[in-house]
C-alpha cells in the first residue's frame, strides 16, 4: 500500500512540474486557460457549441479536447468555427500536463486569447491533475442526481464555476435544483453557480459572460 501511494505521489509531482511550467507560460503570453471536468454525459460539449460562438466574436479561442477514444468531440468544435485537437487517451480517464504540453508546443500563442480544455468525463481523477490552466469549471446535470457535489467533494474543492446543465428536464425528474447548489456551496463556498440548459439557451450568455469576464482580467482585453 505504501509502495502505491509514492509511486502515485511521484506522478502528480510529475504532472505538477509540468503544470507550473505551463502555467508560466500562458503567463507570460497573456493566455487564459479554462479546464471543463464533469462525468460523461452532462453535456460539456453542448455547452461549449452553445458558449464559443459568443465568446470568439471577442477572443481567439483554441479547444483541447479529451476522450478515450475518437475524434467525434474535436469534429463537432470544429464545425461551429473554432480551431480544435484531440487527445485521445486510449483508456486513461484524465488529461495530464504533459499531454497538454505537447499539444501546446505547436501553437502560436500570441495568436490565441483562450484555450479551453475538455477533460475526459470523470469526477475523480481529473481534481488531481493541474493542467497549468488558471481554473476549473465543473459540470453537473440533472440527470445525475442532486447529491453528486457532496459524492464528488474533492472536484468541488478545486473548481472555481459550478455549472448545473439540463435545467429544463427538472419538471420530469426527481431532482431539486436548490438542494444540489446547497450541497455543493457546503463542500466550496466561493463557487460561482449556473443554471444551464442547450435546448432553451437558458443561462449560456451569463456563463459566457463570466468566462470572458475572467478572460479579460487575465489578458487585458
Amino acid at each position: 500500500m505504501t509502495k502505491k501511494v509514492e509511486v502515485k505521489e511521484g506522478i502528480l509531482a510529475k504532472n505538477q512540474i509540468i503544470a507550473d511550467r505551463l502555467k508560466l507560460l500562458f503567463s507570460e503570453k497573456k493566455v487564459f486557460v479554462i479546464n471543463f471536468v464533469s462525468s460523461p454525459g452532462s453535456g460539456k460539449t453542448s455547452i461549449l457549441e452553445k458558449v464559443l460562438p459568443i465568446l470568439k466574436e471577442r477572443f481567439r479561442i483554441f479547444v483541447i479536447e479529451g476522450d478515450l477514444q475518437t475524434e467525434n468531440d474535436a469534429e463537432r468544435i470544429r464545425k461551429i468555427g473554432v480551431d480544435a485537437h484531440q487527445i485521445t487517451t486510449n483508456g486513461a480517464c484524465h488529461l495530464e500536463a504533459a499531454w497538454v504540453e505537447k499539444v501546446v508546443s505547436n501553437l502560436d500563442l500570441d495568436k490565441i486569447d483562450i484555450i479551453v480544455i475538455e477533460n475526459v468525463g470523470n469526477l475523480v481523477c481529473p481534481s488531481s491533475y493541474d493542467l497549468g490552466e488558471d481554473l476549473k469549471a465543473v459540470v453537473v446535470s440533472t440527470t445525475e442526481g442532486e447529491d453528486k457535489p457532496i459524492k464528488y467533494p474533492s472536484m468541488m474543492r478545486v473548481s472555481s464555476a459550478f455549472v448545473l446543465n439540463k435545467i429544463d428536464l427538472v419538471p420530469y425528474l426527481n431532482f431539486n435544483l436548490d438542494k444540489c447548489i446547497d450541497y455543493a456551496r457546503g463542500v466550496n463556498g466561493s463557487l460561482e453557480f449556473f443554471k444551464t440548459s442547450c435546448f432553451t439557451g437558458d443561462g449560456i450568455r451569463e456563463f459566457a459572460e463570466w468566462i470572458a469576464k475572467k478572460a479579460e482580467e487575465k489578458i487585458g482585453k
